[in-house]
C-alpha cells in the first residue's frame, strides 16, 4: 500500500538568497547594457526603457515563484499531461497564426492581447513536469524499449519538430537536452540513450545547417576554431557578433572597465541586454565579476542537485533534476556562445537577460525548486527505486 511520510523541514534558505543575488546583478547589469540601446530608440529621452520592462516582468516573475514556494508542487502531478497538451496546441497555434496572417518573420511569439509570451517557454517548462510525471508512473518500466523509453522520445521529437519549425532550432536542442538528462538519471539505459542520440544527431544535423543564417553561423565558428578561411567581407559580417564580444571581454581584463563604462555597449554589440549581456558584465566588471556570475549558476545548480539527492519522492527528485539542468544548461550555453566555444546561438542567460517569458518561466521553476526543498517527502510504492545521481 502507498504509504506518504511528509516531514516538515525548512526552505533552502541559500538557494533563495543565491537566486535574489542572481536578479539584483542581472537587473543592473540588464540596466547598463541596455542604456545606450535605450536613448537611441527613444531619441536621447530615456534610457530605462528597457529596464522598466524588465522589472514588470521580474516583479510578475518574484510573485508567480512565491506561489510555487507555497503551493505543494505534487498538485502538479494531477496536471502534467493537460500542460503537455496545452503546450503543444500552443506551439503549432502560434506557427498557425504567424501563417495565416503571412509574417515571414520567426514565430516564436503569441500574442494574447495583454500580454505576449514565448511558447517555446510554456513547452519547457511542461516537459519538464510531465517527463517528472511520466518517469515517477512507469520507472519500473523505463529499462524497456517500447513500453517505457520510446513513448517519451516520441512526444520529445513531436515538441522538437513543433518549436524546430518556428524556426528555433537552439531552443529545441536545448529542450532535448533536458529531456535526454532527466531519463538518463530516470533510469534509461545507456544503449537506448546512445542510439537516440546518434538518430538525432543524424536528423538534426540537416535540419540545422537548412537556414542559410544558421550555416553562416557554424562556418565562421569553423573558421575560428581551425583556422579555416570564409573569404574576407563575408566572413566580417558573418561573425560579427562573435568578434564584438571577443572585444568587450577583452576591454575588461581582469578588473573591468567599471559599472556603466562599457564601450563595445555604445551601438557596437548587437544586443547587448540579451544575448550577449554576459559580454558587457566582462568588460565592467571584469574576469572577477564574470567569475562571479558563473558560480552563482553553479551554486544554484549544486543546490538544485543536492535537493533532489535529499528527496526520496520520484516525482520531486526528476523535477528537481530537470529544472537544475534547464538552469545551468541555458548559463552554460550563454557563456560558451559569449566567450567563442559555441556558435551563435540566441540564447538567453537565466535571470540575466532581458527576456520576459524566460525570465517569468524561469523563476516560477525555482519556485518549484525551492518548493520541493521544504519538506523531506518519503514515499513507500515498494520499490528500491533510486535516481542515478550517486557521487
Amino acid at each position: 500500500m502507498k504509504h506518504l511520510d511528509i516531514i516538515t523541514k525548512k526552505y533552502d534558505q541559500v538557494l533563495l538568497v543565491l537566486i535574489l543575488v542572481l536578479c539584483v546583478v542581472g537587473t543592473v547589469m540588464l540596466y547598463s547594457a541596455s542604456s545606450s540601446l535605450s536613448l537611441n530608440e527613444s531619441g536621447g529621452v530615456t534610457d530605462t526603457i528597457f529596464l522598466r520592462s524588465h522589472l514588470t516582468r521580474l516583479i510578475v516573475g518574484v510573485f508567480i515563484m512565491f506561489f510555487f514556494i507555497l503551493m505543494d508542487y505534487r498538485k502538479l502531478k494531477i496536471i502534467a499531461p493537460y500542460l503537455m497538451i496545452g503546450s503543444i496546441a500552443l506551439l503549432f497555434l502560434t506557427k498557425l497564426i504567424y501563417v495565416i496572417q503571412g509574417i515571414s518573420f520567426p514565430a516564436r511569439w503569441l500574442n494574447l492581447g495583454f500580454i505576449t509570451v514565448q511558447t517555446s517557454d510554456i513547452a519547457r517548462f511542461s516537459l519538464m513536469v510531465y517527463l517528472a510525471y511520466y518517469i515517477d508512473k512507469k520507472r519500473k518500466k523505463l529499462k524497456d524499449f517500447y513500453s517505457g523509453f520510446f513513448p517519451p522520445i516520441v512526444l520529445m521529437a513531436g515538441i522538437l519538430a513543433s518549436i524546430v519549425i518556428q524556426p528555433d532550432f537552439s531552443t529545441a536542442a536545448v529542450i532535448g537536452l533536458i529531456g535526454f538528462a532527466m531519463l538518463f538519471v530516470g533510469g534509461a539505459k545507456m544503449s537506448h540513450m546512445m542510439a537516440t542520440g546518434a538518430v538525432a544527431t543524424v536528423v538534426m544535423i540537416p535540419v540545422m545547417l537548412m537556414r542559410s543564417y544558421r550555416m553562416k553561423r557554424v562556418i565562421y565558428w569553423l573558421g575560428t576554431v581551425f583556422g579555416m578561411s570564409s573569404g574576407g567581407a563575408d566572413r566580417e559580417v558573418m561573425g560579427y557578433q562573435a568578434q564584438q564580444s571577443l572585444i568587450s571581454l577583452g576591454n575588461g581584463g581582469f578588473w573591468g572597465l567599471g559599472l556603466g563604462n562599457s564601450m563595445e555597449k555604445n551601438l557596437f554589440l548587437p544586443t547587448p541586454h540579451t544575448d550577449f549581456i554576459y559580454a558587457i558584465i566582462g568588460e565592467e566588471l571584469g574576469l572577477l565579476g564574470a567569475i562571479f556570475v558563473i558560480t552563482l549558476f553553479l551554486l544554484i545548480f549544486q543546490r538544485g542537485i543536492k535537493i533532489a539527492k535529499e528527496t526520496t519522492d520520484p516525482f520531486g527528485v526528476m523535477l528537481a533534476v530537470g529544472i537544475s539542468f534547464s538552469i545551468i544548461i541555458y548559463a552554460f550555453i550563454n557563456v560558451a556562445v559569449v566567450i567563442g566555444i559555441f556558435p551563435v546561438t540566441g540564447l538567453p542567460m537565466p535571470l540575466v537577460s532581458h527576456g520576459g517569458s524566460a525570465l517569468v518561466m524561469n523563476l516560477a521553476c525555482l519556485g518549484i525548486l525551492i518548493n520541493i526543498s521544504q519538506a523531506k517527502r518519503s514515499v513507500n510504492h515498494g520499490s528500491d527505486w533510486r535516481p542515478q545521481l550517486n557521487g
